[in-house]
């Protein structure tokens, strides 16, 4: 009982940092999109 705890534990933590490093992933690739953008439209 005690070892499925844990384990239950150890995937939700594992979820939540797979989350947050998506959704900072997801700034990153915004903010670079809008930078190709605005590259296209100077030219």
């Amino acid at each position: 009982m005690e070892f499925q705890l844990t384990f239950k534990i150890i995937i939700f933590l594992f979820v939540l940092i797979s989350v947050y490093a998506a959704l900072r992933n997801l700034d990153v690739i915004k903010i670079i999109l809008i930078y190709l953008k605005d590259l296209l439209i100077r030219k």
